[in-house]
């Protein structure tokens, strides 16, 4: 007997579900039945079905006043108890706390999914300037460093193949649009063993990272540190803050089993 692929168990109704959950994402916190229903293409009683049973497990909750739904507490216990579980979150904390206490500049421990990067925490610098926190978004590689990081570690046909689905898009005017000029900053990064993103993803903000490797030699994350061009020049970064993120990077990587 054939075995069925994953595919022919799946629920079409946990699916819609799932669909519906998803639909609250960025700045996108509260939706109504009408606004739900033209998203999902589905009709509004079956939307309304499933934000009953979404509601009755606190998944979904309804703001009275508007009558829109947006996500409720159980949604936000889930998503914590997947971060307390990942491993690489809970060795990262105190290294990139130590991080941002000895540079004094915003650290971030940050992953790589579905061909984006997701800063995962932060420790946020003191001084008055800071970078926004952008904890939980996904953001693209081809303009940040953590990004950058992960593409360095794939072949030329896996890069090919991340950018014929994502394209380049420009965020500032010095985001790389080329695909050949990214390859040549790629085989830097990959020789240098760091990624810099110079103003490429918010003008007047430069970030450097580095790889995170597990016992198994695969990056699994990166760690990075960003703060406002003013305070982030040149001499800085090669006297100060590389050898700051490159130790950071070691130890973390160390704590994941990785031997060098």
């Amino acid at each position: 007997m054939a075995k069925k692929e994953k595919s022919e168990y799946i629920i079409q109704a946990v699916s819609h579900a799932l669909d519906l959950l998803e639909q609250f994402h960025d700045d996108m916190d509260e939706l109504g039945v009408t606004e739900l229903s033209k998203r999902l293409k589905l009709h509004k009683n079956n939307v309304f079905r499933l934000l009953a049973t979404l509601e009755s497990r606190g998944y979904i909750e309804q703001n009275k006043a508007t009558e829109g739904y947006r996500l409720g507490l159980k949604s936000l216990a889930l998503g914590q108890t997947f971060i307390k579980q990942m491993g690489l979150l809970r060795n990262a904390q105190p290294v990139i706390q130590h991080l941002k206490d000895a540079c004094g500049e915003t650290s971030y421990v940050a992953t790589f999914k579905d061909n984006q990067v997701f800063y995962l925490d932060v420790v946020e610098t003191d001084q008055p300037v800071r970078v926004v926190s952008r904890v939980g978004s996904g953001l693209p590689a081809h303009c940040t460093a953590a990004g950058k990081v992960h593409l360095a570690s794939l072949s030329e046909e896996e890069i090919d193949s991340v950018f014929a689905q994502t394209g380049m898009a420009p965020f500032t005017e010095k985001t790389m649009t080329e695909l050949a000029a990214l390859k040549k900053d790629l085989a830097q990064v990959a020789e240098q063993g760091f990624a810099l993103d110079d103003e490429e993803l918010d003008l007047g903000v430069r970030c450097i990272a580095v790889p995170i490797r597990d016992y198994t030699r695969r990056i699994v994350g990166a760690i990075s540190v960003s703060g406002p061009t003013m305070r982030m020049s040149d001499e800085r970064f090669s006297e100060e803050i590389i050898p700051l993120i490159q130790k950071a990077g070691q130890e973390l990587s160390a704590r994941l089993g990785y031997n060098s």
